[in-house]
């Protein structure tokens, strides 16, 4: 009787368990987003301490200042860019339409499916849809609330876990044990697995922005830097990060030499996102991170699959944590299992 109320009560501990988890699944999430930029910036952090004896709290918001800033270049090169791209194209449209209709293959399915029509009557309405894509001022400032209360709370939550992370965690380590020096060794791995991580995504970030600012500058599109940081920048996300700066730089080729330009630029990406993502990637982050690079794709597809974007970034450094601990686990398990078949080897 007293086993059956045990399993019961462990059933229902397990259930309440997993109900509050949740309930506090936001409140998770944002933790799981601290403590990643918080490893990410670990060595950052140190390396300045160690060079020029400044603060640490001090370091720590110097580095916040130089990301904002950086964000805030980048926003204020390519929003005014993009608008004003936006409605060029509009007002430009009939032409670039007429220049299409030159080519024999195109002129032959334009008549069958009336693509220009269509096209015509979709950039006539960009400017209508750049302005409505915002959505309603309500939804505007309740969504901005929302990301700003988000942000500030992630930032602060970094902030301390860069500042007393050592702190926190030898406070946690104490609790092991006679097994505290295995665990801050885990923990260990798993920092410089988060760290080589990021130093993975910078180099895929800055080969980005280079094999960018190197096609575009032989295409004569302006601004061919600032376009290829602001690839280098999305392409941090991976996977889908190319994409989305690949589609700011397709507008800034259309008044350069269209369709050309459009067409050889959308060739490039396309390619370059493929050798990127099934190639580069892989080579890159299972270098940095030790993961297989099957199991860095199949992590990239299933963090893509539950938490987007986010699931995105995380995937790789998650699926390089648990390698870490099973890895541990095995080689701490693996005496047990060999005493284990010693003592039976004689019974037989």
């Amino acid at each position: 009787m007293s086993g059956v109320l045990r399993i019961v009560l462990m059933i229902v501990a397990t259930a309440l368990a997993l109900y509050l988890l949740w309930r506090l699944r936001s409140v998770i999430q944002l933790l799981a987003i601290s403590m990643f930029f918080a490893l990410a910036l670990f060595p950052v952090v140190d390396a300045v301490v160690v060079r020029t004896r400044l603060p640490r709290a001090v370091v720590i918001l110097v580095v916040y200042g130089m990301l904002a800033l950086l964000v805030a270049v980048i926003g204020y090169v390519v929003i005014p860019s993009v608008v004003r791209e936006v409605h060029t194209l509009s007002h430009d449209a009939p032409h670039y339409a007429a220049q299409l209709r030159h080519n024999a293959t195109f002129r032959h399915y334009d008549n069958r499916y009336h693509i220009t029509a269509k096209l015509l009557r979709d950039t006539h309405r960009l400017p209508e849809l750049l302005a409505r894509a915002a959505g309603p001022l309500k939804d505007v400032t309740v969504g901005a609330a929302s990301f700003l209360a988000q942000l500030i709370t992630v930032l602060a939550v970094t902030f301390l876990l860069v500042l007393h992370g050592r702190e926190y965690s030898e406070l946690g380590l104490s609790l092991t044990g006679r097994h505290q020096q295995r665990y801050r060794q885990v923990i260990i791995d798993i920092k410089d697995a988060v760290a080589k991580y990021t130093l993975g995504n910078i180099v895929i970030s800055v080969l980005a922005t280079l094999a960018t600012w190197i096609v575009l500058s032989i295409l004569g599109v302006p601004y061919a830097l600032a376009l290829g940081l602001v690839v280098g920048f999305f392409d941090f996300v991976p996977l889908v990060g190319a994409t989305l700066g690949a589609i700011v730089v397709a507008l800034a080729t259309v008044p350069v030499s269209f369709p050309t330009a459009t067409i050889v630029w959308i060739a490039f990406i396309i390619v370059w996102q493929r050798v990127e993502d099934y190639v580069v990637q892989p080579l890159v982050y299972g270098r940095a991170v030790n993961v297989n690079p099957l199991v860095t794709i199949i992590s990239l597809l299933v963090g893509a699959e539950l938490l987007g974007i986010l699931g995105v970034l995380l995937a790789i450094p998650t699926a390089a944590a648990i390698q870490i601990i099973l890895r541990e686990w095995w080689s701490a398990r693996g005496p047990k299992a060999a005493g284990s078949g010693a003592d039976e080897g004689p019974a037989c």
